[in-house]
């Protein structure tokens, strides 16, 4: 996909690899359409990214206002080219048995209906452009089982599923779709999902060696540009993704070993 004068609507863009998809793609000539819950936190990614970036608050779990959302980007910008479904949340680092329903059904709502509804609401903007595009950011954990984080990996294979039937489905349309399966990424998650950094997570860190989100960032907006339907972003990632295929069980048992200091 050309990026030069498109309009992408960018999900989770106060921060972290949503604030540095923006800038990327501002970069490339395009304009961004910034969505968060966090007003001061697009304020900011608008003034490092610039006039081609307005600023919409919203919760993508609030049906009524993502229904709204459509509209209020068409003023804006007069168009709608592309969505990326970055927007997302993790669960609280403890196991299914501990965990709450609605404390899930939060993860959930964040991470796959909110992703649903961004689509459902902006489709028929996308199908009216000449060439359009959805990006769904998934994770490693839709394949590789991090234990203490089991509903969120859950969101993000739903995810995955729902971006490749969506490719199939949009196949013959001017619409693309990429999935995206990041590893370990710097950016401040734990926080945005209100919850406290888990003890012995800084030495996990080290170990996975987080890849900057301006990397990230990168490799995905050149999926983009290069029309790639999947990408994995970082060695961790493409690591997993391969051995996971190979042997589920001794990825999952590998997985385990580096995380288990952090359960209960």
């Amino acid at each position: 996909m050309q990026l030069s004068g498109k309009v992408f609507v960018v999900t989770g863009a106060g921060s972290g690899m949503g604030r540095e998809l923006t800038l990327q793609l501002v970069a490339r000539g395009a304009k961004v359409a910034a969505v968060d819950l966090n007003e001061d936190a697009l304020s900011e990614t608008k003034e490092l990214a610039g006039e081609n970036v307005e600023i919409f608050v919203l919760n993508v779990t609030d049906q009524l206002a993502v229904g709204k959302l459509p509209g209020q980007i068409i003023e804006t910008f007069g168009a709608v080219d592309a969505l990326i479904n970055n927007a997302g949340i993790i669960q609280p680092f403890i196991k299914i048995s501990e965990l709450t329903r609605e404390q899930a059904e939060k993860v959930m709502d964040v991470n796959f209906w909110g992703a649903f509804s961004l689509i459902k609401a902006l489709m028929p903007e996308l199908a009216k452009r000449p060439e359009a595009h959805i990006t769904n950011i998934s994770s490693m954990g839709a394949y590789a089982p991090v234990p203490g984080q089991s509903i969120y990996g859950a969101s993000k294979a739903a995810v995955k599923l729902m971006s490749e039937g969506l490719r199939s489905e949009l196949m013959d349309t001017n619409i693309d779709v990429m999935v995206v399966f990041p590893g370990s990424v710097a950016t401040n998650i734990t926080t945005n999902s209100g919850l406290e950094t888990p003890a012995g997570s800084d030495e996990t860190q080290a170990k996975f060696k987080p890849m900057p989100a301006a990397d990230a960032a990168k490799e995905m907006v050149e999926g983009i540009e290069n029309g790639k339907a999947r990408i994995t972003v970082g060695k961790d990632a493409t690591f997993m993704d391969r051995y996971s295929r190979l042997n589920p069980v001794k990825a999952a048992n590998t997985i385990y070993k580096q995380m288990k200091s952090l359960l209960n």
